[in-house]
């Protein structure tokens, strides 16, 4: 834990967390209340749901994605970002067997997208290239670190 802790202090994740936040901020403009963990609330309670980075590690995925779209308002915004298993990010990290993306459960992107569909209208994208220390724009699957899944609530 702590080598991770540490590792979230370099400069390179410093710049890869504040893409991400820059993106969940043009993304929810105009949220009121957002959501991003797995606890009881009444129907119709946010008008936003973010899971960044991990969807993928949830047992029950499905059931989750199944909650979300229980918990959010008419017109709520889900925003999930997946780690994209075709990105030279993702392969490098794969092959340390001390890397947390060997804990990932579901690698399956279209399958959490097809799931995503059943409750939500989706636009999705490739964001965040990543090469060696480098971070930059790019919606090359091989180079970006993320795939974003944008959903709103079928009304």
């Amino acid at each position: 834990m702590e080598k991770y802790l540490q590792s979230c202090k370099t400069e390179f994740w410093k710049k890869a967390f504040k893409a991400e936040l820059d993106y969940i901020l043009r993304e929810l403009n105009g949220t009121k209340d957002a959501l991003a963990e797995n606890v009881d609330f009444t129907q119709l309670s946010f008008d936003a749901v973010i899971y960044v980075a991990s969807l993928q590690f949830i047992e029950k995925y499905k059931e989750a994605i199944k909650k979300t779209a229980y918990v959010l308002e008419p017109g709520g915004k889900l925003l999930a970002m997946l780690l994209n298993p075709q990105s030279e990010f993702f392969k490098e990290k794969v092959n340390n067997p001390a890397s947390y993306v060997n804990k990932i459960r579901h690698t399956d992107l279209g399958e959490i997208e097809r799931t995503i569909a059943e409750y939500f209208s989706v636009q999705t994208k490739y964001f965040l290239g990543i090469k060696e220390q480098q971070i930059f724009e790019s919606q090359n699957p091989d180079l970006a670190g993320l795939y974003i899944i944008k959903g709103k609530t079928k009304t």
